[in-house]
């Protein structure tokens, strides 16, 4: 699998300014404080992003844009089914517009009759 930078020089210096940062600032605190585990997993995921600016390459932003763009195809094939349905359904419409209509009156029949009934 080749991997291409997926976020910009910015975004990387960025990343790799917080990272020292946070990479820091736990270290202390876990230094004074080892019986702590949440300072470990800050140390990690910091150490993440450090290597995240280094590499330029984010997976989580890989993954959400590879996804977009699945959503994207899987939109758009629905879409195709949808207009080749819709354009079936014209086709068979044409030959049962008669049998439509005559449904829609037996409905409005029965409507008036169920409303004198009501009123009787």
């Amino acid at each position: 699998m080749k991997m291409n930078s997926n976020i910009g020089i910015i975004n990387a210096l960025i990343r790799i300014t917080c990272g020292l940062t946070f990479l820091t600032w736990a270290a202390a605190k876990y230094s004074k404080k080892p019986w702590c585990n949440s300072y470990l997993v800050v140390i990690m995921l910091s150490a993440m992003k450090v290597a995240e600016g280094i590499v330029r390459y984010c997976p989580i932003t890989d993954l959400i844009k590879n996804g977009q763009n699945q959503m994207n195809q899987s939109f758009q094939m629905n879409k195709n089914q949808q207009n080749q349905m819709g354009q079936n359904e014209k086709k068979q419409d044409a030959g049962n517009s008669t049998k439509n209509n005559a449904n829609e009156i037996d409905i409005m029949n029965e409507i008036k009759n169920f409303q004198q009934n009501l009123d009787d």
